[in-house]
Order: structure tokens, then sequence, then C-alpha cells
């Protein structure tokens, strides 16, 4: 039993999804630098969804450690973002940082999808 004023401790399953969401956005970030660094206007559509996604993750991983009410609905937000942007990071496949990105948002998504559908 928990003494009040005191959270539940987080499953393992929404621990590693927070994860997940973390180091998303993480990369989203880096890819965002190696993008401007690139130039050019076929980037744009790549910066928005990469924008959004760094967003989203972050955002869905703090209302996760906070036990938002919203979570599960955040989290199937933050699985629609992420794939998303690996679709959008797959337009460049020979570049090495949009490939570990994709992959990372891959990732990313597919655990928001369990937890959105699991109860928090």
């Amino acid at each position: 039993m928990t003494q009040p004023g005191t959270m539940t401790p987080m499953s393992r399953q929404m621990q590693d999804c927070v994860e997940a969401c973390m180091s998303c956005h993480s990369l989203c970030e880096e890819t965002m630098s190696s993008c401007l660094q690139m130039g050019g206007q076929a980037q744009m559509q790549i910066m928005r969804a990469l924008m959004d996604c760094s967003e989203t993750t972050r955002m869905c991983a703090d209302m996760m450690m906070r036990r938002s009410p919203m979570s599960a609905e955040m989290c199937a937000l933050c699985a629609q973002a992420c794939d998303m942007c690996a679709e959008a990071c797959t337009a460049m496949p020979d570049d090495p940082q949009m490939m570990r990105c994709a992959e990372s948002c891959r990732r990313c998504a597919e655990m928001c999808r369990t937890m959105a559908g699991a109860t928090m």
C-alpha cells in the first residue's frame, strides 16, 4: 500500500516507453541540427516532421511520468507523430543520421501504441 502523497511506481512497460520517447526526442533534435546544416528546400517537410515528433515525444514522456489521465491519448498521438517522422526520414535512405532517427521513431511508435491500449 502506498502512503498518501506517493505515486505508484511506473510499470516496466511504462518506463521503457518513457525511455523510448526520450531517446527519440534526442535523436530528432540531433537530426534537426544535421538537417539544418544540409540546407535546401526539400528538407522542410522532414524538418516539420522532426519538430512535431521531438515535441510530442517529450510531452508524452512528461505526461507518463506525472501519470496524467490523458497519457493514453497522448501515447496514441505520439505514435502517429513518430510514424510520420520515420516516414519523412526514410526519404533520405543514404543518410545514416536519418536512418537512426527513423528507427528510433519506429521503436517509439510501437511502444506508444502498446501504452495507448494499456491501462495507465
